[in-house]
C-alpha cells in the first residue's frame, strides 16, 4: 500500500503585534490537525508576529518576545503532529525571516529565508539578513523542502532542496493581493514544479494589514503543473490534504478547487476586507463619512456597511448653497437603501462666520479656489468633531484619479483615518457601483439589491463648491484622464509615449505636472486598500520636492 502524508493547511488571518492571539490561533489550528490525523500542520510566513511588521521586527524586545512565544508553542504542541510556523529569528547579531518546525516539544528545524524581496511593498533587505541555501527537514520518514515566499519565485532554493533530497515543497507565504495576482503566483509555482519534478503546496495568509490585503487562495500543484487543490480567496479556512507516495514519488490527492471570483468581485472584497480588518485590528467599531450625493462617497458608504454593518456606519450630509437638490435627495436615498444613520449638518452658518473673520484680510481680492476649499475644510472640521465625540473613525472618499491630480482638499475631504477607494480610478468607481448593485455575497453585511441609486452613478461628477461646477471644467473626461494616469503612474510611460496613444501633449503635460505637485498631499493622506502593483504609498515613492518634468 502506498505511503501517505497528511498535511493540515491553516489559511488564517494574523494581526501584527498580537503575538499571544496569533499563537492561540496557531494552537487551535494544530488541534484541528491533530484531530484530523495530520502528520504536520502548517501556518503561513511570519504568522507569529503578523505580516508585514516593517521596522517593528528590528526592535529586540519584539523579536525576542516572538522567539520565546515560538519556543513555548513547541512545548504546548509536543504531543501530536509537527507544526510549521513563521516568525523572526535572531542569532549572532543577525536577524532572519524564519520558518520553524516544532516537534517533540522543541524547535526541531529552522529554515531561514534566502531571497529577500526588495520591491513594491517589500523592504526585507532593510529588515533581515539572507539565510543560506539549505536542505530539507524530516517529518517522520518524509523529507520536506520549504522555500519561504520569495524563495519560491526564483529557481535556486527549490532546485537546491530537490538536489538535497526534498520529496515535496511546502511554501509558506505572506503574499499580498493585487489585481490578477493568483495567475502570477500560479505561473511562478508551475515553473518550480516543472524544474524540480516535485509537488508543491503554496500556503498564503488572509486579512488586511494597513494598506495591504492578503487574499489566501492557497493551492497545491503536482509535477507537470496539475492543480490538485485551490482554497478560497480572502476567507479563513483550515483544510487537510493528503499526499500518496508511489513508484514516481509523492503526489497530492485531489482536495477540491474553490471557485475564484472575477476581478471586480475581488477588488470589492479587498476593499471590504481591508476596511473591516483595519477597524477590527485598530480597535474601532464604528465609521462615519461625509455623504455628498456623489458616486465616491456612495461607494465608500456601501463598502463601510458591507464591512461593519449598517448599525455601525453614520453618513453625514453637509450641504452649502451650492449643493443641488438632486444631491440632497440622492444622499438620503443611498443612506436609506444601505440602512445606516443619516445626519444633516448644513455648513452655511460656520461658513458665514469664517467669511466674516477673513473679510478684513481678503478685502480687495477676488473669490477663487480659496473660498471653495474653506467649504471642504469646514466639512472636514465638523466630521472630525463627530469622530472625536463619538469615537467613530472618519473614512475619506477620494478615488485614485482625484488623489493622483490633487483634486482633493488637504485638511478638508482628505481628513480621516482610512480610504477604501485610494487605489481605485474613477472609471472603476462607476463600474464597481454597478457591480455592487447587481451582486450580493454572504461576506457582505449590507443589504442586497440596488443600494446606490443609478442617478448617483450617471450624473456628471461635481465637487459642488461653486455654481454649475463640473469636474470636466478643468480636467479631461475621466475616460481619458484615467488612461493618461495609468500610463504615467502604473506603466511609467514617458510623455511622448502617452501622446503617441492619441492624447494632446498640452493635456498630458498638465496632468504630469498635477501628479508631481500633489505629492505633498499624498504624503499626508490616509492609508487605503491596495488593489494594484502601483498604489500610492509603498509601491510608488516619489520626492515631495521635485523640479523635474519629462522633456519628451
Amino acid at each position: 500500500m502506498a505511503d501517505r502524508f497528511r498535511l493540515t493547511l491553516a489559511q488564517l488571518n494574523p494581526t501584527v503585534g498580537a503575538i499571544g492571539d496569533n499563537v492561540d490561533a496557531a494552537h487551535a489550528a494544530w488541534l484541528k490537525g491533530k484531530e484530523a490525523g495530520a502528520d504536520m500542520v502548517a501556518l503561513p510566513e511570519m504568522f507569529v508576529t503578523g505580516y508585514q511588521t516593517q521596522d517593528l521586527v528590528m526592535k529586540p524586545a519584539f523579536h525576542h518576545h516572538a522567539m520565546q512565544a515560538v519556543e513555548a508553542l513547541a512545548v504546548t504542541c509536543a504531543d501530536g503532529p509537527a507544526l510549521g510556523i513563521g516568525g523572526p529569528w535572531a542569532e549572532d547579531g543577525a536577524l532572519f525571516n524564519a520558518y520553524f518546525i516544532l516537534k517533540g516539544g522543541k524547535i526541531a528545524s529552522k529554515v531561514l529565508k534566502h531571497n529577500l524581496p526588495n520591491d513594491h511593498v517589500f523592504d526585507e533587505v532593510r529588515l533581515y539578513d539572507a539565510g543560506p541555501l539549505g536542505g530539507p527537514y524530516a517529518v517522520g520518514n518524509t523529507r520536506v523542502g520549504t522555500p519561504i515566499c520569495e524563495d519560491a519565485w526564483h529557481p535556486e532554493v527549490s532546485e537546491t532542496l530537490a538536489e538535497t533530497g526534498a520529496e515535496f515543497l511546502l511554501v509558506p507565504n505572506g503574499s499580498p493581493y493585487y489585481r490578477g495576482k493568483l495567475e502570477t503566483r500560479l505561473n511562478h509555482m508551475v515553473g518550480r514544479v516543472v524544474e524540480t519534478g516535485l509537488p508543491l503546496i503554496y500556503l498564503n495568509m488572509v486579512g488586511g494589514q494597513d494598506d495591504q490585503i492578503f487574499d489566501g487562495a492557497s493551492f497545491a500543484l503536482n509535477p507537470h503543473g496539475e492543480l490538485a487543490m485551490l482554497m478560497p480567496a480572502f476567507d479563513e479556512e483550515i483544510r487537510t490534504i493528503e499526499l500518496a507516495r508511489g513508484d514516481e514519488g509523492w503526489r497530492i490527492l485531489p482536495a477540491g478547487e474553490t471557485h475564484q471570483p472575477d476581478e471586480w468581485e475581488q477588488d470589492y472584497r479587498a476593499m471590504v476586507q481591508a476596511t473591516r480588518d483595519y477597524f477590527r485590528k485598530t480597535g474601532f467599531k464604528k465609521a462615519l463619512l461625509g455623504l455628498s450625493g456623489g458616486v465616491d462617497s456612495a461607494l465608500v458608504a456601501a463598502v463601510a456597511v458591507d464591512a461593519l454593518g449598517a448599525d455601525n456606519v453614520r453618513c453625514v450630509m453637509l450641504p452649502s448653497e451650492y449643493t443641488s437638490q438632486h444631491s440632497l435627495e440622492d444622499a438620503e436615498t443611498v443612506a436609506k437603501a444601505l440602512g445606516c444613520r443619516y445626519d444633516y449638518v448644513p455648513i452655511s452658518g460656520p461658513r458665514a462666520a469664517v467669511t466674516e473673520s477673513l473679510a478684513p484680510l481678503f478685502e480687495g481680492t477676488t473669490p477663487d479656489v480659496t473660498e471653495e476649499n474653506v467649504q471642504s475644510r469646514l466639512r472636514g472640521l465638523l466630521l472630525m468633531a463627530l469622530s472625536n465625540k463619538f469615537g467613530e473613525m472618519l473614512l475619506t472618499t477620494g478615488n485614485k484619479s482625484e488623489v493622483a491630480v490633487g483634486y482633493a482638499t488637504i485638511y478638508g475631504d482628505m481628513s480621516g483615518g482610512y480610504n477604501p477607494l485610494k487605489d481605485l480610478y474613477k472609471t472603476r468607481v462607476f463600474e464597481t457601483c454597478r457591480w455592487r448593485n447587481a451582486n450580493h455575497r454572504d461576506w457582505m453585511m449590507g443589504p442586497e439589491g440596488e443600494v446606490i441609486t443609478p442617478r448617483v452613478i450617471d450624473k456628471p461628477p461635481s465637487a459642488e463648491l461653486r455654481e454649475d461646477q463640473k469636474d470636466e471644467d478643468s480636467l479631461p473626461p475621466y475616460e481619458d484622464l484615467d488612461q493618461i494616469l495609468e500610463a504615467l503612474i502604473d506603466d511609467e510611460k514617458s510623455v511622448a509615449e502617452v501622446v503617441a496613444m492619441g492624447f494632446e501633449r498640452d493635456v498630458v503635460k498638465k496632468i504630469e505636472n498635477l501628479i508631481y505637485i500633489s505629492e505633498y498631499k499624498r504624503f499626508q493622506s490616509a492609508p487605503g486598500a491596495r488593489l494594484t502593483k502601483r498604489s500610492f504609498w509603498l509601491d510608488r515613492r516619489y520626492p515631495i520636492v521635485n523640479r523635474w518634468r519629462d522633456p519628451s
